[in-house]
């Protein structure tokens, strides 16, 4: 971390209590360009904040889930991550080989071309900022997934584009009301986030694509429920609920009324204090692999999670891997127990389920029964086999 800034937690509690009308508005120069909300202007909302902060810095959270109402600024917020989005390294090759494969795997992970250029030192990789991908709801199985590119059908040659979830890989896909996707964009989603890639086959043509992603997904739960399967995919659960307070209230209108007056202008109030932050977050993003847990976190985080009665496996993942996440983002190399409790909440709410808990009652019965046939019949044939 840079000594100079505050923590990443301070900084989120600093612009969320700053006035935005105190400075006088500038002239507007009609800028065609789309300008998002600033992250940083967003009143209140402390938990929605801090998850999707959590998964900037540490991508094994397993993305954000939004549920609330609408208004509430769920997309907003997701929007305004834009200008806070760390690097990463991208691939120079077209087959997506990265130094790591041949960490893990040895050099014949990656082409011949790459084992070449890794063999002399070169580098196989650049530096590029990560991108919010964002899934249409109207969007299609191909566009999802890719399909053939016919524009060049006079000529008989054909090839594969990539499809959204291609170009997600390494980047934050964001799904707005992902409750309201059809059953067979959501298996594809699945597909690709449990095994990191997919494959598209288009007759005699085929292709692998990698798809690591951070799922971010936005719903309203009257408009429609979430398959169980979908929302096991997403790490932190945010309830969003308006706004309670009156200033707050209050503040937020006269940051909405300015930003529509003159969204450059407020882009430009917080500018240095969104500039700060990205800085904080690259750092505390690379300094990831060097936090860890203390025994007594690991306890009380494994307590916790028995004492909700959760099956999962997941639970444990989403819940340490975010309290890392908060610990390095408050300049800390070990996470302790003031961030499993901080964290706990978005953690590990919505994973019981009622019917998982009443379909191991009705099991637990027949059970019981069953050992006691098998007792019972057992002692039946040990007396027929007496003299």
């Amino acid at each position: 971390m840079t000594q100079h800034a505050r923590t990443l937690t301070e900084l989120l509690s600093a612009a969320g209590a700053k006035r935005i009308l105190e400075a006088p508005l500038t002239e507007d120069l009609g800028l065609a360009e789309g300008l998002p909300f600033p992250f940083l202007a967003l009143v209140g909302q402390s938990e929605m904040k801090l998850a999707l902060v959590l998964s900037l810095i540490n991508p094994n959270v397993d993305g954000v889930l939004l549920i609330g109402n609408r208004g509430t600024g769920k997309s907003t917020a997701v929007r305004g991550l834009i200008d806070l989005l760390p690097e990463v390294n991208r691939s120079l090759c077209p087959y997506g080989c990265l130094p790591e494969d041949i960490e893990t795997g040895g050099i014949d992970e990656v082409c011949p071309d790459c084992a070449r250029k890794y063999g002399e030192g070169e580098s196989l990789t650049y530096r590029d900022s990560v991108q919010l991908i964002e899934l249409p709801l109207n969007a299609g199985l191909e566009d999802v997934i890719g399909g053939l590119d016919s524009r060049n059908g006079a000529h008989r040659r054909h090839r594969l584009n990539r499809g959204i979830l291609a170009r997600a890989d390494r980047n934050l896909l964001y799904i707005d009301e992902v409750n309201l996707l059809n059953d067979e964009i959501v298996d594809a989603i699945l597909d690709a986030a449990a095994q990191g890639a997919y494959t598209v086959r288009r007759g005699t043509l085929a292709a692998t694509y990698r798809s690591r992603f951070v799922l971010i997904g936005s719903m309203n739960p009257e408009e429609g429920r979430l398959r169980p399967q979908i929302l096991d995919r997403f790490g932190l659960r945010v309830l969003v609920s308006g706004l309670k307070g009156k200033r707050q209230r209050l503040e937020a209108y006269r940051r909405t009324i300015a930003y529509r007056a003159n969204p450059l202008q407020v882009v430009r109030e917080y500018a240095n204090v969104t500039a700060l932050m990205r800085e904080e977050l690259q750092a505390a993003r690379e300094a990831m692999p060097n936090v860890g847990l203390t025994k007594a976190t690991e306890r009380y985080g494994l307590d916790l999670i028995k004492q909700m009665g959760i099956d999962s496996l997941r639970a444990e993942i989403t819940l340490f891997e975010a309290a890392r996440a908060r610990a390095v983002a408050d300049g800390r190399q070990k996470a302790s127990t003031k961030d499993i409790r901080a964290v706990a909440p978005i953690a590990i709410r919505l994973r019981r389920s009622e019917f998982m808990e009443d379909f191991f009652k009705a099991q637990s019965k027949e059970q019981r029964r069953l050992q006691r046939v098998l007792k019972e019949s057992g002692s039946a044939k040990k007396k027929r086999a007496q003299p």
